[in-house]
Order: structure tokens, then C-alpha cells, then sequence
């Protein structure tokens, strides 16, 4: 019987010299040459192909719902405006399926008078300027040869004109731009009513979704999503103020500045320039201002180009001082913080994103600041912005006081000899 050690394997003996030791089988999850692949590797592959293709499916439906996603943010904040009035008509006995048709009826009236009033103004001030074309080329082509010493005739112009090839591509690349446009607008009409019957939606479903969202969450988070909730309601009402109050600023300096130049419908076009360059982002002051200026150039060609430097002049001044100012006090965020989520909105999501970024910003603030631990400050002057003057200022402090203490220099402090000392 071959012996066996402790363990009670058989204890293996050492080859005779000159001769091959055995060779020992491979351990076990060692690769030899004869081994096969490990159970876990297939696995392993399968999962990570499954989650590329997740990852790629999501980010396809991602980008192919990108523009319903928008719309639901747009309609989400929308339904947080009109949540105030939506609550007050409710909490007084009214359905509050009725009180948000009610609310969104009134708005729709609004803005339908207003665009009607305008778009006859408009019709009318185009005509006029039709009629009027001819004596505006006349004293154009009479101030060109007084003062160049030519010899122009409208009617040369004219001939021009209608016999260059600039014209005739214009017109046909307007005649096949025709149904491109159309399909815009039917794609803005589209994704008006998309927004439209969402907002609706979130403002008469409210408290059901609220309940909806809750009755997944336990207790404590209940509480903090029904906080979160108020707070993105009260910094969206309080951003359409500034607004508002930023409309009106706007309106009446532009009806002032109409006023003096006898611009015709002053207040209509003042009311204009306010709302279309405030809510409307990115070009909607571009839009504002360009109705007054046709309107201006009507009357004397000069003042459309006064209107073009006061619209200039006037949206500095409200970028970099009124709305960082009233944003502060109404949204209570800092203005630097609106100015760079304006910016930083800008460029995610663009106009969407210029246009709710500074209530999302000021709700996100204001929900997490409950969150942040503050201690008391402590009383050190450089807290206010003073330096100490018993430590190193710099190095011009240092240079004079190592002047002062030079061979023969007077002690730090002495101006000179004292009185009555010989």
C-alpha cells in the first residue's frame, strides 16, 4: 500500500535522476492548451451586446421624442403659470376642469384681439407704403442726382427692374418656397395645440397627478415632492411678473420715443414691442422692433433708422441692468446666476430653453437650499471685504518696511522732531 501524508493523498515520490518527471494535469481555471472556453464568458458577451443595443434603441427613441419632450416641459410650465388662478377659481366652488378652460379661453381672446388689431394695422400701413413707394423713389432718385451730378428716371428704373434676372429668380424661388412655408406653419399650429392640450391637462389634473406622483413615494418624500411642487409655482409666477413688469417698462419707453417721432398707432405698437420681446426668446426682439421701424420708415425714412438705434440702445440697457435687477427681486436668484442660466439654457435646449430657465433655476435653488447645512460667520473683517492691517498686505508693504528700517532712518510713526526740542 503506497503511503499517504496527512491528508491522506498518496505522497508522491521523486523520479529517479536522468528521467521525465510526470506531467501534472492543469489546475483548474487555468488556460492549458487542450482547455475550454469558461461558462461565464458567453454570458458575459451576450449581456454586453444586450446593453449596447439598449443603449443604442434609447438613444434613437430619445432622439425621435426630443420635440414631444419639449413640448411636455413647455406645457409643464405653462400649467404651473396658470396654477394660481386655476386654484383661486377652484378653492371658491368652481370645477376645476371649468376654471382652467375658463383661464385658457380668456388668454386665447387676448392674444386673438391682439393679433387681429395688429395684423389690420399692418395691412393698412402696407398699403399705405405701396402707395407712397413711388414719391419715396422719386425723392431718392432726385437727392442721388443732385448730389452726384447723374441723370436717373424712375422709369429707367423700373424698366430695370422688371427686365433683371433677379427679379425672375425671386419670384420663382418665392412660388416653390410657397408650400415649404405652408408646412411650417402647419407644423407651428401642430405644436401649439400639442402644448396646448397638455398644459391642460397638468393644470385640470393636478391634484390627481400630484396624488398620482405620491403614491409611490413614502411619507417623507411626499412631503418634500409637495414642497418642490409650491415652490416651482410661486418662481414661475413670480418669473412671469418680471416679465410682465419688464413688458410694460418696454412698452411705455417705446410709446414715448413713437410719440415724439408722430409715429402713427403709438400705443398699439408700444404694446406690441413689450410682450413680442419678452416672451417670446431669442428673436422676439428682433420681431419687436421691426414693426415699428416699417411703420416709421412709412412716415419719414429717417425715423426708421432713429427707431433701429433706440431698440438698439434700449435691449442693452435691459440685458445688463433691468432684468438682472427685477429678476433678483421676483425670482430671488442673483442676477449673474439668471444671466448665465439664460446662457447655459440658450444652449441646451435653445428658445425653449432661454425661455424656462430662469424659474427652473430659481425652483432647483430654492428646493436644494433647504438641504444645505449653514453655520453662523464668523466676525472677521475680511469677511467684509477689509484687509488687516497687523498682516503682510504685499510686496510694496514689505519694501517699506524694511526702508523704514534702514541705518539712520526715523522710527515707523515719527514725522520729525518733536516741539520744544533743541
Amino acid at each position: 500500500m503506497a503511503r499517504t501524508d496527512e491528508t491522506g493523498q498518496e505522497a508522491r515520490h521523486a523520479s529517479p535522476p536522468g528521467t521525465t518527471p510526470p506531467l501534472r494535469p492543469p489546475a483548474e481555471g487555468n488556460a492549458g492548451p487542450g482547455a475550454r472556453m469558461p461558462r461565464w464568458l458567453p454570458r458575459a458577451i451576450v449581456l454586453a451586446l444586450t446593453l449596447y443595443a439598449v443603449f443604442q434603441l434609447g438613444s434613437w427613441a430619445f432622439h425621435q421624442l426630443t420635440g414631444l419632450l419639449i413640448n411636455i416641459l413647455i406645457a409643464f410650465f405653462l400649467a404651473l403659470a396658470i396654477e394660481p388662478a386655476v386654484s383661486w377659481m377652484s378653492a371658491r366652488g368652481m370645477r376645476r376642469g371649468l376654471a382652467t378652460f375658463l383661464v385658457f379661453l380668456a388668454v386665447l381672446i387676448a392674444a386673438a384681439g391682439f393679433v387681429t388689431l395688429l395684423g389690420s394695422m399692418l395691412a393698412g400701413q402696407i398699403v399705405k407704403m405701396v402707395e407712397d413707394f413711388p414719391d419715396y423713389l422719386d425723392s431718392v432718385i432726385n437727392w442721388i442726382n443732385g448730389h452726384f451730378h447723374t441723370d436717373l428716371r424712375r422709369v429707367d428704373i423700373q424698366e430695370g427692374l422688371l427686365r433683371s434676372d433677379w427679379l425672375r429668380n425671386y419670384v420663382q424661388n418665392s412660388a416653390t418656397g410657397v408650400l415649404d412655408v405652408s408646412a411650417q406653419v402647419l407644423g407651428g399650429l401642430f405644436q401649439l395645440l400639442t402644448v396646448m392640450l397638455f398644459s391642460f391637462y397638468f393644470a385640470a389634473d393636478g391634484p390627481r397627478l400630484r396624488r398620482a406622483l405620491c403614491s409611490v413615494l413614502p411619507p417623507a418624500r411626499q412631503a418634500e415632492v409637495l414642497r418642490a411642487w409650491e415652490i416651482a409655482v410661486d418662481k414661475t409666477g413670480g418669473y412671469l411678473y418680471s416679465r410682465g413688469l419688464m413688458a410694460l417698462i418696454s412698452g411705455i419707453a417705446h410709446f414715448i420715443l413713437l410719440e415724439v417721432l408722430e409715429v402713427p398707432y403709438a400705443p398699439a405698437l408700444a404694446v406690441w414691442v413689450g410682450l413680442v420681446s419678452q416672451f417670446i426668446p431669442t428673436i422676439g426682439t428682433y420681431l419687436a422692433g421691426a414693426l415699428p421701424m416699417l411703420i416709421a420708415f412709412t412716415v419719414n425714412p429717417w425715423y426708421a433708422l432713429w427707431v433701429l438705434i433706440f431698440v438698439v440702445v434700449y435691449q442693452q440697457f435691459e440685458n445688463y441692468v433691468l432684468q438682472p435687477k427685477l429678476t433678483s427681486k421676483t425670482v430671488n436668484i442673483h442676477p449673474a446666476v439668471a444671466f448665465g442660466s439664460v446662457i447655459a439654457g440658450t444652449a441646451l435646449l435653445g428658445a425653449v430653453g432661454a425661455l424656462i430657465a430662469i424659474p427652473a433655476v430659481a425652483t432647483l435653488q430654492a428646493f436644494l437650499g433647504a438641504y444645505v447645512k449653514r453655520y453662523d460667520v464668523t466676525d472677521d473683517p475680511r469677511v467684509h471685504g477689509h484687509r488687516d492691517r497687523g498682516q503682510e498686505a504685499g510686496p510694496f508693504t514689505r519694501v517699506r518696511r524694511l526702508w523704514a528700517r534702514r541705518p539712520g532712518a526715523a522710527p515707523a510713526g515719527a514725522d520729525g522732531p518733536e516741539e520744544g526740542s533743541s
